[in-house]
């Protein structure tokens, strides 16, 4: 099982990135997806969720009304789009994946990605 994430960068503030992350080794049935992010010496922090069987979304607060998750089921593919950039952004993007349930769109996380930096700057 493997998660590799890329799209990462440098952006200015108010630019846009995708993420991608490549997942294999599994298939979608019956998972969640999801993006995290770290900053060096704090917590992970959840940014984005989605459900494979019926695309349910869910964003934590930091990325709701500026970042949009999706899932291509055919090509075990998970996207990350994120618009209008803050310096508050830069971080380390994670991918993971794990069981859905029918009340979340978040996984039980079961697989990490390595990440992809992310640099904002003004």
């Amino acid at each position: 099982v493997q998660l590799v994430e890329s799209g990462g960068g440098l952006a200015q503030t108010g630019g846009s990135l995708t993420l991608s992350c490549a997942a294999s080794g599994f298939n979608f049935d019956g998972k969640a997806l999801g993006w995290y992010r770290q900053v060096p010496g704090k917590e992970y922090e959840g940014v984005a969720c989605i459900r494979a069987s019926d695309g349910m979304t869910h964003y934590y607060a930091s990325a709701l009304g500026r970042f949009t998750i999706s899932i291509d089921r055919a090509t075990n593919m998970v996207y990350l789009q994120m618009n209008d950039l803050t310096l508050e952004d830069t971080a380390v993007y994670i991918c993971s994946a794990g069981r859905a349930d029918q009340w979340s769109a978040c996984p039980f996380v079961d697989y990490w990605g390595q990440g992809t930096q992310v640099t904002v700057s003004s």
